[in-house]
């Protein structure tokens, strides 16, 4: 089939939204003929990638507004206006390349959020929509535990979700999708209120089975001391502080834990440290080389991931493939990729509920190495069967061919 894809953010050999942008492509590619519709600035990248590995049958179109007009746009503080109105300039761009090639298919990749409109759905073509996310929100009965500045993010978070759930290009994005692929159940149920018929939740991250057999073949810890850590930005929502209390609580004699990462919550975090009389046990690595990252994952025995919303979560399929069990809460992305035979799930009752649950689990996991090698075991296993790109490719590939052969166009509303 002809598939039109519209993805703000693309780059190879990276993580975050750019990377899903590429690799999806990169997925659609081995069954389709593909025409890329993404930003000027992601050139040079994807060139040089496809200079070095052409791909057969992809067609990258780069697109963005004049440099006088973007300067309000510097280092990006600007990006959700800007990625709006790309929005609406790729669809003239969409439908006068329609006229020309005559797509089966459109399919909507990055950025990954629900509450923002696609307007390449408006296309009288079969609109595919995501995967999308960010209905996640913080539990209420976790709001509580955060300082000032946490609790105005997330009201600020709220508004602007909700500024944009009045949209009606959103609404009609969600009207027009034949399939709205949601990352969690909770952005699944907010599709479902703005008018999308057919909605399947499928996460977003994904791993090749290069970087699978690469994180798999890592050299495994030493037996002692028994090392928990937490990789990621700095953030109130990540709950990096909810760790460190559980692992003060647990009082695991000789264990440590490592923090990788920076961001603004570093010196309430630090502070946190000291005041609960770990300081000693904890190190701080800041943010480190991708490559160094990996290699503290796998010194590491347990990933601690407990944070409030996160639509994808791929540190914990990293650490699944590093075959390291994962404790995290029974929420967003990870409450998906963790099951009961790879980690802890905590549910987010209370704060100190919360806490006691992950102190918990430190301690089972620290005291059990038998129970880590068997969750990591069944980690790596996970990702293999579900999280592997090649799957995740192909099931994409047998949703269009279900989607264009069931949609009767232009009936459809």
């Amino acid at each position: 089939m002809r598939v039109l894809v519209s993805s703000y953010a693309c780059r190879p050999h990276v993580g975050s939204e750019p990377g899903v942008g590429w690799n999806v492509i990169q997925q659609l590619v081995k069954y389709h003929e593909i025409w890329a519709i993404t930003r000027e600035d992601n050139r040079p990248s994807i060139e040089a990638e496809l200079a070095q590995n052409p791909v057969k049958g992809l067609h990258f179109i780069y697109y963005d507004f004049p440099a006088w007009a973007t300067g309000w746009n510097k280092n990006q503080r600007g990006v959700q206006v800007h990625y709006y109105l790309w929005q609406i300039a790729t669809y003239f761009l969409a439908r006068k390349l329609h006229q020309e090639v005559k797509f089966d298919i459109i399919h909507h990749v990055t950025y990954v959020r629900y509450w923002t409109p696609s307007f390449i759905a408006l296309l009288p073509i079969p609109f595919i929509w995501g995967p999308v996310g960010g209905g996640e929100s913080a539990p209420k009965s976790l709001l509580g535990h955060l300082n000032t500045r946490g609790k105005v993010y997330e009201a600020l978070r709220d508004f602007a979700r909700g500024i944009g759930e009045i949209d009606p290009f959103v609404h009609l994005s969600a009207q027009r999708s034949v399939v709205a692929l949601a990352t969690t159940e909770q952005t699944a149920t907010r599709l479902r209120k703005l008018g999308a018929r057919n909605v399947q939740v499928v996460g977003q991250c994904g791993m090749s089975s290069h970087e699978i057999e690469k994180l798999h073949n890592l050299p495994d810890p030493s037996s002692s001391p028994v090392c928990f850590i937490s990789i990621g930005r700095l953030l109130h929502w990540k709950g990096f502080d909810l760790g460190l209390q559980a692992f003060a609580k647990a009082k695991i004699e000789g264990s440590q834990y490592w923090v990788v990462g920076d961001g603004p919550e570093k010196l309430r975090l630090q502070t946190l440290a000291s005041q609960l009389g770990i300081a000693d046990q904890v190190k701080f690595w800041g943010k480190l080389p991708r490559e160094e990252t990996l290699r503290r994952l796998a010194e590491s025995h347990v990933l601690v991931h407990p944070s409030l919303h996160d639509s994808g979560g791929l540190v914990c399929l990293e650490a699944m493939a590093t075959q390291r069990p994962v404790i995290c809460l029974d929420l967003g992305g990870p409450g998906i990729q963790v099951t009961e035979e790879t980690g802890f799930k905590i549910s987010p009752d209370s704060v100190n509920e919360v806490i006691d649950n992950l102190a918990n689990a430190f301690t089972v996991l620290a005291n059990n190495p038998t129970l880590r090698l068997e969750m990591g075991h069944k980690g790596y296993r996970r990702v293999n069967e579900v999280y592997q790109w090649d799957v995740k490719g192909l099931f994409l590939a047998q949703l269009y061919e279900k989607t264009v052969n069931s949609v009767s166009w232009p009936d459809r509303p």
